[in-house]
């Protein structure tokens, strides 16, 4: 049976439900946030280790000039070492229709018979390779469906020199290459990077490696060192033009997913507690005005004879209606979105399946934050109001004593109508309910600006990053370093207006034990095509000195300008440098490390040597150009800026791309319902004064005048605090998202304040026009009648 208490909860529940939806949806999307963010983390974070379990990929690489077999029996008595493959991999160039230049490629050979030990793939559609069959190959998928190839399709590629050709019998994905991107190149790109699979004599052909690798793969037993692993296959490898092993935090597709997870987790320690945080003070300001307004009532009951702990208990219950069901909204929904994401990233990173999972923590952290939000909210007022005998709490509340404005009041009276000067009275009688209605009002302003802020962002990355930094049309790599006379023949080609040399090469950097696998950029003394930009996004020089370094590498190694650098070169004599510290460098894209070109070459001891040039053509001849680059021998590729542009924009608009763009979305249903919420309880708090107003003569208009123009004022004072919490809000969500592969500045955006003013003043017209309708349908006698 229903106790009395519990059936007027049921009452003012549905008498409230407008009110009390809209609260609830505040709370779970605050919630949602939460769950959503963590489901997101393990579910990438599980389902990349569950992939590469599945299909064994190796925990370290070890690239190498060129090695007999019998190598890697020495490599398998590594202690800690579980398991080795030697394979052979190459460079290769697709040539298809519709390609302005050809695709690069990495060529890589699977054992004849069975699957490979370590790195298997994963046979999406077609067929494995027919070891009787020298011609056939398996194709990375998703440059098969960039390019609508099929099993059974034939392709023609350059390898080594010569051009094959080839059919396809199945396409496949591997978890070595989640992330594909063309070598040297940051972004990934499945129209213009692919992955060949051949067998092992068919590749070992092509490439003169008969009997021989190129590259090992190894696995670890549990509890092996990598580091001492990683020395002693450098040793073993060292004679045969090893090119530095490392270990699987460096390979560059799981780097890039761990970036990616690690920018999620950061993020999800940031911006959900921010969200939750402002649903829950929106909650505790709701609740106490709600439970301030139903002053008389306690008393009522109280007089009946209900204890105050049986009426205590009767609001609290109705507080955790509100505050549980809109947390398990936001759980439920919070999975609903959170597997929506895992799915949009499966498809961009390309892992055959998804392993869902949410963190109990997530569910029990959302639902307490919103209970105990709620509950302090309602204990804190009901505190108070239970100290009331039931005689004095059934009578209103005393009126404002006015008595100490009559001067002021006079000074109004001259300058403002009557509607008006109750406004400002109303506001000046309850100053810390104001600055409450205030700050929440800013907080949800403060998060649109941020989101937006953010959003913009981005876009200011890519726009800086291929109008400051990179203004090449087109970027040439060479298969090998070459003597800079190639430079003047590049020159000399019909339509190219500027050529800029660089030389590229392998590295690990070290301060103390901090380090960096990646890799050193000469330049030219001042650079034109492709520059290093300082904070003030002004071009700096290339000193012949020291090294200069990007913001995001400088942190991550904790170095300043002066400070000593160790660079351990991976390519030729792999001679060992110690540098200075020349500056350091705004980070938009990656984390590059400059030296002048000259000083590079001196450290390696090849003078006059260059790895590729960025070029600057007239489009209009860009056919024949690109025609006579594809004829060079010694290209291993062709970069073209608006495709790379066009890339990067893809990865900005995907993985954290989508959730940006889904806060934003959230960011904004909060700054309306935290308005709407404002509106709706300064109605029920006056619609006995607005009546009254009615009933001495006050027109409709003038009646929601009086209460409108609070809200409106209290809206124009959150509108300058919520401009300055958005921008410290924005920084810590610039800093979620940002990664060691690009870096999201934390930028002033007009546009973006304005954007959040405008929403915040559309929501505040919109709530008003909702509420000037209740007003205008106030039962006059019904609403003036005392209860009984």
């Amino acid at each position: 049976m229903v106790s009395p208490l519990d059936a007027k909860l049921g009452r003012d529940l549905w008498r409230m439900k407008g009110q009390a939806l809209a609260i609830a949806v505040v709370v779970g999307l605050g919630v949602l946030m939460l769950v959503m963010m963590d489901g997101l983390v393990n579910s990438l974070t599980e389902t990349r280790d569950a992939y590469y379990a599945r299909y064994r990929l190796a925990q370290v690489f070890a690239p190498l000039k060129r090695a007999p077999d019998r190598v890697l029996d020495d490599l398998r008595a590594i202690p800690g070492v579980a398991a080795v493959e030697g394979r052979v991999t190459g460079g290769a160039l697709i040539d298809l229709p519709g390609l302005a230049v050809p695709a690069r490629a990495e060529a890589i050979s699977l054992p004849p018979h069975g699957p490979p030990r370590l790195n298997a793939v994963h046979l999406a559609r077609g067929r494995l390779l027919d070891p009787t069959r020298a011609d056939e190959i398996l194709l990375l998928n998703g440059f098969a469906k960039a390019h609508g190839l099929e099993p059974g399709d034939r392709i023609a590629a350059t390898m080594n020199g010569a051009r094959r050709d080839f059919r396809i019998a199945g396409l496949v994905e591997a978890p070595e290459f989640l992330f594909s991107a063309p070598p040297g190149e940051l972004m990934p790109d499945d129209s213009r990077f692919a992955v060949i699979w051949m067998n092992h004599s068919a590749l070992a052909a092509a490439y003169d490696m008969d009997g021989a690798f190129n590259e090992a793969l190894l696995s670890l037993t549990r509890g092996a060192e990598t580091q001492a692993v990683l020395a002693a296959a450098d040793r073993i490898l060292e004679p045969y033009g090893g090119l530095g092993a490392y270990g699987l935090k460096d390979q560059i597709s799981n780097r890039f997913i761990t970036e990616e997870i690690a920018g999620l987790v950061v993020t999800s320690h940031v911006v959900p507690p921010v969200f939750l945080a402002v649903a829950a003070f929106l909650l505790n300001i709701v609740v106490s005005r709600m439970i301030r307004a139903e002053r008389e009532q306690i008393g009522l009951l109280k007089a009946f004879g209900y204890t105050s702990f049986e009426v205590g208990l009767h609001y609290f219950k109705f507080i955790m209606a509100i505050a549980v069901g809109g947390a398990m909204l936001g759980c439920l929904f919070g999975v609903i979105g959170g597997r929506s994401l895992a799915t949009v990233y499966q498809i961009y990173y390309k892992f055959p399946f998804l392993v869902f999972r949410v963190d109990p923590a997530a569910f029990v952290t959302g639902v307490a934050a919103s209970v105990l939000a709620a509950a302090a909210g309602g204990i804190l007022v009901l505190r108070g109001v239970f100290t009331l005998t039931p005689a004095v709490a059934m009578r209103a509340a005393a009126p404002a004593d006015y008595s100490r404005a009559a001067a002021m009041g006079g000074i109004l009276r001259t300058l403002l109508d009557q509607p008006s000067r109750m406004v400002l009275r109303r506001i000046a009688r309850e100053p810390l309910r104001t600055l409450l209605a205030v700050i929440g009002i800013a907080a949800g302003m403060a998060i649109s600006v941020a989101m937006v802020n953010v959003t913009a962002a981005f876009d200011i990355t890519v726009e800086r990053n291929f109008t400051l930094v990179d203004r090449s049309d087109v970027t040439l790599a060479f298969i090998e370093p070459l003597p800079d006379r190639v430079i003047h023949d590049l020159r000399r080609i019909a339509g190219v207006i500027e050529v800029e040399p660089f030389r590229s090469v392998p590295a690990v950097l070290r301060n103390g034990p901090q380090s960096y696998r990646g890799g050193i950029s000469g330049l030219v003394a001042e650079p034109r095509l492709n520059r290093a930009v300082g904070a003030d996004l002004a071009p700096l020089p290339i000193r012949e000195d020291g090294v200069l370094l990007g913001s995001a590498l400088a942190e991550l190694l904790g170095v300043a300008p002066g400070d000593r650098l160790e660079i351990e070169v991976r390519e030729g004599r792999r001679p060992v440098i110690e540098v200075t510290v020349a500056g350091v460098a705004e980070t938009l894209i990656g984390s590059p490390a400059y030296m002048r070109i000259e000083a590079l070459n001196r450290a390696l001891k090849e003078p006059g040597r260059v790895s590729g040039a960025w070029l600057r053509i007239d489009a209009a001849q860009s056919g024949e150009i690109f025609r006579k680059l594809r004829g060079m021998p010694a290209v291993a590729g062709v970069t073209v800026a608006t495709e790379a542009r066009a890339a990067l924009e893809k990865v900005m608009d995907s993985g954290a791309g989508a959730v940006r763009y889904l806060m934003t979305a959230i960011a904004a249903v909060i700054t309306f319902g935290i308005v709407y919420n404002s509106a709706r309880i300064a109605f029920a708090e006056r619609a006995r004064d607005l009546a009254s107003l009615r009933a001495i003569g006050f027109t409709r208009a003038e009646a929601a005048f009086v209460l409108l123009g609070e809200l409106a004022v209290i809206i124009l004072l959150a509108l300058p605090i919520g401009a300055v919490l958005g921008y410290f809000m924005g920084e810590a969500v610039s800093a979620g998202f940002s990664t060691d592969l690009y870096r999201v500045p934390a930028l002033f955006v007009p546009e973006g304040y304005g954007a959040a003013a405008a929403a915040v003043l559309l929501a505040g017209m919109v709530s008003g026009w909702l509420v000037k309708r209740d007003v205008d349908r106030l039962d006059l006698v019904a609403t003036l009648k005392a209860r009984e």
